[in-house]
């Protein structure tokens, strides 16, 4: 019954999209029945990549997964929770530093709608230290990000940091 599938909601801004953050999708497949990864815009940040190759990226990278599909929102999380019908968030946590700021975001988030729950997901030890800001650095200074970026669209991602000159 579609009705009682349980639905959760994985926003970020992917840009871009990194093996860590694939890896939390997995683990979100094993205890979600639909995970939606939402591309989210926001003002406080320049992307490298425009929301439509954000999403492309993620479909191809999560084309595997089941009970994944990949969307975009604008304005509030809890908004965002509400259209999609999702019952939690799931955030990331790689190091002890995002928890403080993770933290606040979900006492906010429950704030705003007392039905928004957060789920905090470690990726595994070898992605706890990959970050969009990083990859970005790596690839704006011409270093190999293969191991950092699906196979998938690694090849995307450097023609961009190629094209846009160190």
């Amino acid at each position: 019954m579609k009705d009682s599938l349980r639905t959760v909601l994985y926003p970020g801004t992917f840009d871009p999209v990194t093996n860590g953050h694939v890896d939390v999708v997995r683990r979100a497949v094993r205890l979600f029945d639909r995970v939606i990864v939402a591309v989210g815009s926001n003002t406080a940040k320049a992307p490298v990549f425009t929301v439509a190759e954000r999403m492309a990226h993620l479909r191809l990278v999560c084309r595997d997964l089941p009970g994944v599909s990949v969307a975009s929102f604008g304005g509030l999380l809890t908004d965002a929770l509400h259209d999609f019908g999702a019952v939690a968030v799931i955030r990331g946590l790689r190091a002890v530093s995002d928890f403080e700021y993770e933290f606040q975001m979900a006492l906010m988030n429950r704030e705003l709608a007392a039905e928004c729950e957060t789920v905090f997901l470690m990726p595994s030890p070898g992605f706890s230290f990959v970050s969009s800001t990083m990859i970005r650095e790596i690839g704006r200074l011409g270093g190999d990000i293969g191991a950092f970026v699906p196979p998938e669209i690694c090849p995307q991602v450097r023609e961009r940091f190629a094209g846009a000159g160190s």
